[in-house]
C-alpha cells in the first residue's frame, strides 16, 4: 500500500506542472532518439558495405602484380633499400592454379588484362568507361555477375575473338538513355573500334567512391587484339574457392603455387593476393567501430537529460518542502518519501523513454547520406532499460534530500 500511495503521489506531482514535465522528457526523448537512429545508421551501413562486397563475387581471390617489394639489399646497397623487379603473372600461372592435385580447394579462375581511357561511344554519346576488362567466361560466375538484356559472351567468342561486349548499366544508360535493353544488338564504338552489345549486365549499385556498374567487359582476347597488344602479363588473376569455409586453403594453395613458379617466398613475392572475406571482416570491424563511436556520441545527450532530470527533480522537492513536512508529521515513513520522488522521476524518464523510441523508429524510416537506417531490436529494450536507470539514478540524490528533511523544519519552510 505504501508504494500505491507514493505513485499516486508522484503520479500527482507530475500532472501539476504539465509543461515542466514535458521539457524534462524532451532531454531523455532526444538522447534515447539519437542513439536508436544512430545505432541504426551503422547497423544499415554495415548491411550496405556487406551487400556491395557481396555483389563483387563470393569467396573470392585476387591476385595483382606487384613491382616492388622489400626485403634485405643487396651487396654495395644503401641500408633501408628495398628491392625491385619486374614481374609477370602469365595464362600459364593461371592454368597452374586450376590443378585439381595442387589446388583442390580452387574452383576457377579468370586472367584479367585490362585497359585505361576507354571511351565507349554510340551515335552522338559519349562515355568514359571507368573499369574495361578483357577476360574468360568464367568471370562473369567469379564476380556473380548476370546479364539483364541479352546474354553474356561464350567460350565461343573467346577463341574465335568476337568483337562483342558486356556492358553495366551506367555505361548503357548513358549510351542508350533509360531503355537499357535496346542496347542490346547494337553496334558501339570503343576508342573508334566497333563492338556489339551481346548484353547489359544487372544493376549491382553504387559502392562508394567506385561505381561497378561502369564496366564493359570483353573477351580476352579481343582485347589483346584490339587495346593491350598480346603481352604475356596479365593486370590480375581472379580466382573463386571451393565455398567460403576454405577461403583461407585455397589462398594458401595459390601462395603455394605461385612462389615456386616466380621462385619467391613469403619474404620477396612479387605477387599480391586479396581475400575478399578479409576484406569484408575488416570492413565490418571498422563499422562497427564507428557504430559504438556514434552510440557513445549520442549518449552524452542522455546524460545531459538525467542531469535535467535532477536538476527540475531538486526544483520539484524546494517547492513540495512543506507538502514533505506535513507527510511526515502524520507518519510518513522516509522510505515513503524516498519512493514518491524516485518513481515521480522514473515516470517523467520512461515516458521520455517512450517516446525517443517512438521518434526513433521514425527517423530510421528515412535514409542518411544514402544509408538506409535498420533498427535493431536490441536497441528498443536497451534503450527503455537505460531510461529507466537514468530516472532511478538522477532521482536518488533529490529522493534522498526530500527524506532528511525534519518534519519540524519543513513544516517552517516559506
Amino acid at each position: 500500500m505504501n508504494v500505491l500511495e507514493s505513485a499516486r503521489f508522484a503520479l500527482s506531482g507530475v500532472a501539476a506542472n504539465k509543461m515542466r514535465s514535458v521539457l524534462t522528457t524532451l532531454g531523455i526523448l532526444i538522447g534515447i532518439a539519437a542513439v536508436i537512429i544512430l545505432l541504426a545508421v551503422g547497423a544499415g551501413t554495415s548491411n550496405n558495405i556487406k551487400a556491395q562486397i557481396g555483389k563483387l563475387g563470393t569467396n573470392v581471390l585476387t591476385v595483382s602484380r606487384s613491382t616492388s617489394f622489400g626485403g634485405r639489399a643487396g651487396a654495395g646497397a644503401q641500408p633501408g633499400a628495398n628491392r625491385t623487379r619486374s614481374t609477370n603473372l602469365t595464362l600459364d600461372d593461371e592454368h597452374a592454379l586450376t590443378d585439381p592435385v595442387l589446388a583442390p580447394d580452387i574452383a576457377r579462375t579468370a586472367p584479367i588484362v585490362q585497359a585505361q581511357g576507354v571511351t565507349a561511344t554510340f551515335s552522338n554519346a559519349t562515355h568514359s568507361v571507368a573499369s574495361f576488362l578483357g577476360t574468360s567466361p568464367a568471370y562473369f560466375d567469379i564476380s556473380d555477375s548476370t546479364a539483364a538484356s541479352g546474354k553474356l559472351f561464350t567460350d565461343a567468342d573467346q577463341q574465335a575473338a568476337n568483337p562483342v561486349a558486356v556492358i553495366g548499366n551506367t555505361v548503357a544508360a548513358d549510351l542508350f538513355g533509360a531503355a537499357t535493353g535496346s542496347a542490346v544488338g547494337q553496334t558501339i564504338q570503343l576508342n573508334g573500334q566497333n563492338f556489339t552489345v551481346a548484353g547489359v549486365l544487372s544493376v549491382k549499385g553504387s559502392s562508394g567512391l567506385n561505381d561497378p556498374d561502369d564496366i564493359v567487359v570483353v573477351p580476352m582476347t579481343v582485347a589483346q587484339n584490339k587495346f593491350t597488344g598480346y603481352s604475356p602479363t596479365l593486370a590480375s588473376i581472379t580466382v573463386q574457392a571451393a565455398s567460403a569455409d576454405v577461403m583461407n586453403q585455397a589462398q594458401n594453395e595459390v601462395q603455394m603455387i605461385l612462389d615456386a613458379r616466380h621462385k619467391v617466398d613469403a619474404t620477396n613475392r612479387d605477387y599480391q593476393v586479396r581475400n575478399q572475406a578479409q576484406i569484408l571482416t575488416t570492413a565490418t570491424n571498422t563499422t562497427q567501430t564507428l557504430t559504438i563511436l556514434l552510440g557513445a556520441v549520442a549518449a552524452i545527450s542522455l546524460l545531459v537529460g538525467g542531469i535535467g532530470v535532477m536538476n527540475i527533480m531538486l526544483v520539484t522537492v524546494t517547492e513540495r518542502t512543506r507538502e514533505i513536512g506535513i507527510r511526515k508529521a502524520i507518519g510518513a515513513s522516509r522510505g515513503s518519501i524516498v519512493a514518491q520522488f524516485l518513481i515521480e522521476s522514473l515516470i517523467i524518464s520512461v515516458i521520455g523513454g517512450i517516446a525517443g523510441i517512438v521518434i526513433g523508429f521514425a527517423g530510421s524510416a528515412f535514409p542518411v547520406l544514402g544509408v538506409q537506417p535498420e533498427v535493431q531490436p536490441w536497441t528498443v529494450w536497451v534503450s527503455l532499460a537505460v531510461s529507466a536507470v537514468i530516472g532511478l539514478v538522477f532521482g536518488v540524490y533529490p529522493a534522498n534530500k526530500a527524506a532528511k528533511l525534519r518534519p519540524i523544519d519543513a513544516l517552517r519552510y516559506e
